[in-house]
């Protein structure tokens, strides 16, 4: 595989809806209604008590809190266009200009963050994919993949999603822009469906009414959905690592940021929940099922619609890991030339002038977490908030040096640099509380990824600093 030097910069190819569209893939709505609605369904307070009726309040929760993060991803993009594959990485450095004693630190804090999401991510996305795959091969065959399939599976297809992003960002827009136009009329339809479904049947519904679907039921209901369903959010930012591929930067970056989340999330995600609460018949068989959606297509439609449905959620989660992995290793090679991570994840492709190496080392990371999602529902909703717990993590710091990198700036505005970046820095440390708090068995997996990724970390950046005799507070001169 050709390899050329770090130095050369990628060319400029994505307009607006180049980068709202990877953004957009994602966020992937028709996938994750899919494949995260069990894990909702199944949702718990420490008392075991079931919390999937604070389903929709729960996004809508988390909602807000990634609205907050995107107005300040928006302004810092806005501010230093220049950011290229570094993204929160370069921002943190970059606020922190007048404290430079304190700017490497918060780069690696940032960057412990941004990784801990951006690698555990695409192995969530693979082990989702394998269990969709699971569903419909019981569904055609009657029987049941073993777990050794399922991993073999999981494999398959992070080598296939590597070499499609190995082929540079431009084929992967592509791809996503046709997977997203048939997401969304998928769930369009879907939805239409589910409201049709209601109001031609009796029944036993597990929301007495609109209203009841929409209301909060519990404090600590609304707070655990939310730390589940910020995974459904999550992406908008990721055209922030596309500054060097995007023409007119300091213009579409932050533009493409709020489109890509309120497009699939104010619309999109509030719409086909609301749709899936309101036809809901049996939350406690959706709990149990591992393709409830899957279920729901069945009854309210057939099993051709089924089955359409799978598919466009099979493009989705290709797009999905696509887009994540082309973000995981362009942050990846940001950290890399500025020699802290592996100097190897430090170089483009000869011809596609993508990160290459970076790509590969992260599709062998999401074997290794797909492994461990494919084991069970504990295993899949423990490496969701693994990534979640990062997702929290970096969008509250990312907050946190909006505010400062507009603290002196003649230019800032209250709302948007001071207002907008506390209630976001405050909102999502609240969400890392809550994962401490209302997490059951998963938060063993969360903490045993967040910390061993934090080791290894660690032990990195000391080496290297000892080699380089770098120094991890510099004085102050």
């Amino acid at each position: 595989m050709p390899i050329m030097p770090a130095s050369r910069d990628p060319a400029p190819s994505l307009g607006l809806t180049g980068a709202t569209v990877n953004a957009m893939a994602l966020i992937a709505p028709g996938a994750f209604l899919w494949i995260t609605y069990q894990l909702q369904a199944a949702a718990t307070a420490p008392d075991g008590s079931s919390v999937a009726a604070d389903m929709w309040p729960g996004i809508l929760l988390a909602l807000v809190i990634a609205l907050l993060s995107a107005v300040s991803y928006a302004e810092l993009a806005r501010k230093y266009p220049e950011a290229g594959f570094g993204s929160c990485y370069y921002f943190a450095g970059q606020a922190l200009l007048g404290a430079k004693r304190w700017a490497r630190l918060a780069k690696l804090a940032t960057g412990w963050a941004a990784h801990l999401y951006y690698w555990v991510y695409p192995g969530t996305m693979v082990a989702f994919m394998a269990t969709l795959v699971g569903y419909i091969y019981t569904q055609v065959t009657g029987g049941t993949m073993s777990t050794l399939a399922l991993v073999l599976f999981s494999i398959a297809f992070a080598l296939l999603a590597g070499f499609v992003a190995v082929r540079g960002v431009t084929g992967s827009t592509l791809t996503s822009l046709v997977i997203n136009v048939v997401q969304l009329v998928t769930l369009v339809g879907f939805s239409v469906l589910a409201f049709l479904y209601r109001a031609t049947h009796t029944g036993t519904w597990v929301f007495q009414n609109a209203v009841d679907v929409v209301r909060p039921h519990s404090i600590q209901g609304v707070l655990m959905q939310s730390t589940l369903a910020i995974l459904i959010l999550v992406g908008f930012e990721s055209c922030t690592a596309f500054a060097a591929e995007t023409r007119d930067a300091h213009r579409n970056i932050p533009r493409a940021v709020i489109l890509s989340l309120v497009i699939q999330g104010a619309f999109a995600y509030l719409l086909e929940y609301f749709a899936a609460n309101y036809a809901q018949t049996n939350m406690t068989a959706a709990a149990a099922s591992s393709a409830p959606l899957g279920d729901l297509a069945l009854l309210i439609g057939s099993r051709a619609l089924m089955l359409s449905m799978a598919v466009t959620v099979v493009l989705a989660l290709l797009g999905t890991t696509l887009s994540c992995i082309n973000t995981a290793a362009r942050v990846s090679y940001a950290m890399a030339k500025d020699r802290e991570m592996p100097e190897l994840l430090g170089a483009l492709h000869g011809r596609f002038a993508s990160p290459a190496r970076a790509v590969w080392t992260l599709v062998a990371f999401s074997c290794v977490i797909a492994t461990i999602g494919v084991q069970s529902v504990i295993g899949l909703t423990g490496i969701t908030l693994a990534s979640n717990f990062g997702t929290f993590a970096l969008y509250g710091m990312t907050c946190l040096w909006t505010y400062m990198a507009f603290a002196r700036d003649e230019q800032r505005r209250f709302v948007r640099h001071m207002l907008v970046p506390v209630l976001g820095l405050a909102a999502n440390a609240a969400m890392l509380l809550a994962i401490l708090y209302f997490a059951g068995k998963e938060k063993y997996i969360c903490f045993g990824i967040a910390g061993g990724w934090a080791l290894v970390s660690i032990a990195y950046v000391s080496l290297t600093s000892l080699r380089g005799r770098r120094t991890l507070l510099p004085e102050a001169g």
